[in-house]
């Protein structure tokens, strides 16, 4: 069961209070949306957003009990605006994006997202996404090397991409187990014992690539801001630092506008228990901030 990130944290800077109406744009197994839940009745609404078919499946039978208190959406969040006008969704006191993909992507889905088992060399969320075998078989060398560069922050991008480029010209790569031994021909025999395992940081800029993760989160902020009620608050839970960076210069820009009250000075991360007990955990950082009311 994926275990909710930062949970007391996210309760007391998102505050929910009774009556209010919150969204939850990664519901995933409904951790946190439990919780905002069991603080808004009797009459607060929750709107749970999530592009994985399965996910939205056991969100619904987590909050089945809140009966029309819940609502939920097969979708995007970069599609965030019109989700709310479709669900005729309001008005938004709080929202709450958790960018992490959750335990049941990476232990039961199936679609490649860990290295540690053959899977398909899937790695997208939504069923008819872009894949990573798409991309690792049809992209360019020197596009390969980019993502593996810019998003997975791999120093051997140039040398893995190339060792890519000269597999798939013998035999497409279709699974992760095929991927990762391009990989391992690519890098040097003392990088495949480091404390992280060496196909972490291509497997991230494949996983972020084929899923548009920093692409969304830009097209969803702004959004998130305009649908929020004065007065209402936003938290963002990163896993990684080109998200943080994305939501960090987000919150900066729009309080020098004077839209918004920064609520983190920094970015709050898990303490130690926490990180004991949920080692998944160890790189989240949490931003928030409450939109001002105009007077």
């Amino acid at each position: 069961m994926h275990i909710p990130v930062l949970e007391k944290e996210m309760l007391d800077i998102l505050s929910p209070q009774p009556n209010e109406n919150f969204i939850d744009a990664t519901i995933g197994h409904a951790g946190h949306s439990l919780r905002i839940l069991e603080k808004t009745g009797p009459l607060g609404k929750l709107l749970g957003i999530d592009q994985t078919p399965e996910q939205i499946e056991t969100a619904r039978n987590r909050i089945k009990d809140f009966g029309e208190r819940a609502a939920l959406a097969l979708d995007n969040f970069s599609n965030l605006r019109n989700i709310v006008e479709r669900n005729n969704f309001g008005p938004v006191n709080g929202i709450l994006f958790d960018l992490g993909f959750s335990s049941w992507h990476v232990d039961e889905s199936g679609r490649g997202f860990t290295f540690q088992k053959d899977e398909p060399l899937l790695m997208n969320y939504a069923p008819n996404g872009l894949t990573a075998e798409q991309i690792v078989n049809q992209w360019t060398e020197e596009d390969l090397e980019m993502i593996f560069s810019q998003y997975g922050q791999e120093k051997f991008s140039k040398k893995i991409a190339r060792q890519i480029e000269e597999t798939r010209r013998a035999k497409p790569i279709t699974s992760t187990f095929q991927l990762i031994e391009a990989i391992k021909t690519a890098v040097p025999q003392r990088y495949q014992h480091g404390k992280t395992h060496y196909a972490t940081r291509v497997f991230q800029a494949l996983r972020i690539a084929a899923n548009q993760e920093l692409e969304n989160l830009k097209k969803a902020l702004p959004q998130a801001l305009e649908i929020l009620a004065p007065g209402g608050r936003i938290a963002v839970i990163s896993f990684h630092s080109l998200e943080d960076r994305i939501v960090k210069i987000f919150l900066k820009e729009e309080a020098a506008r004077g839209s918004i009250k920064i609520l983190t000075k920094k970015p709050i991360a898990p303490g130690s228990a926490e990180i004991g007990s949920n080692p998944r955990s160890r790189s989240a950082k949490l931003r928030a901030a409450q939109k001002i009311i105009q007077e």
